[in-house]
């Protein structure tokens, strides 16, 4: 099969489109033939060897890149059940310690890193679902904040933010989003009760629309201490980047996330989707094969969605 690899760190141009053994399915995994793979700031991180450089990969000859998948199974290994050859699925491809990645024909993954695609969606779409629906989910978890609760979510337009906003209405919770100008009617759209234009001083336009601060933040936009200005004292606070998080000032419960695959919340998102309670939305496709330039256009920045890579 054909797959995307890097061999020694560096820009886009480092991409490799090879030719790769299939990847044998095992015990609890399955195969999934690749119909599209979205392109996120982690797999340039990857790329540029960022997460080599910080402990968290360890040294290899060649790196797989991509995390995010939908497409169709097509084996099972023993012991998997709920999911059969031909089913569509979405999946998150969380491991570090696996030599290939998303951007290939087919990927295995542990069973509970799956869930069925949403059915109101193709491909490219269902593919921008599990890494930023998941990291949105999680960081609300970690928020943990009660309904009727104020949030503040920093890039709010973004594919974390946007998300995160449907999912926190979704909880109950009253949003303040940050945003740019041009995004406010697509923040309000997906709920957002309060908009705070990005440029402005965050804390003072988040201040004014909720006296005293808002009850937690989701940093999507990863500001650090200005979305924290923007939080009361004895708050909450999220950062979607690890190593990003500001000091915990005035008593505020700062977090960092460190995103996992779960089927279950997986399942869920699809499910939101397919009620028409979460948005999809694709910035554009290319062929895998053209993996570099993806990463180019991902890097000159102003996307409103995800790049989707088709094999």
């Amino acid at each position: 099969m054909r797959a995307v690899v890097v061999r020694s760190a560096g820009g886009p141009e480092v991409l490799e489109y090879v030719e790769t053994a299939v990847p044998a399915t095992g015990p609890g995994r399955l195969r999934i033939r690749v119909e599209a793979a979205a392109v996120n700031p982690v797999d340039a991180a990857t790329r540029a060897g960022a997460l080599e450089a910080a402990g968290l990969m360890a040294p290899r000859e060649v790196t797989g890149i991509g995390w995010d998948v939908a497409g169709v199974v097509e084996e099972t290994g023993a012991g998997v059940t709920g999911f059969a050859v031909g089913d569509r699925v979405i999946g998150l491809r969380d491991r570090l310690d696996v030599p290939l990645g998303t951007y290939a024909e087919a990927v295995v993954l542990d069973v509970g890193a799956v869930a069925p695609a949403p059915g109101s969606a193709g491909a490219p779409a269902a593919a921008t679902l599990p890494l930023n629906g998941l990291t949105a989910w999680q960081g609300l978890d970690l928020l943990s904040l009660a309904p009727g609760s104020t949030l503040l979510v920093t890039g709010a337009a973004g594919a974390v933010g946007g998300f995160a906003v449907e999912l926190a209405v979704e909880r109950g919770l009253r949003v303040v989003a940050s945003a740019a100008p041009a995004d406010e009617e697509f923040v309000r759209s997906a709920g957002a009760e309060w908009f705070v234009p990005r440029g402005a001083d965050l804390a003072e336009g988040v201040r004014a629309a909720v006296p005293g601060g808002a009850d937690g933040a989701l940093d999507a936009a990863v500001l650090g201490v200005p979305a924290l200005g923007a939080v009361r004292n004895r708050g909450a606070f999220v950062s979607v980047v690890a190593g990003a998080a500001p000091v915990a000032l005035r008593g505020i419960r700062v977090a960092e996330l460190w995103v996992a695959a779960d089927g279950a919340q997986l399942a869920a998102l699809s499910a939101l989707v397919d009620a028409g309670r979460l948005t999809l939305r694709v910035a554009g496709t290319l062929p895998l094969a053209q993996a570099p330039e993806a990463h180019r256009r991902l890097a000159g920045g102003g996307l409103r969605g995800r790049l989707v890579l088709v094999p």
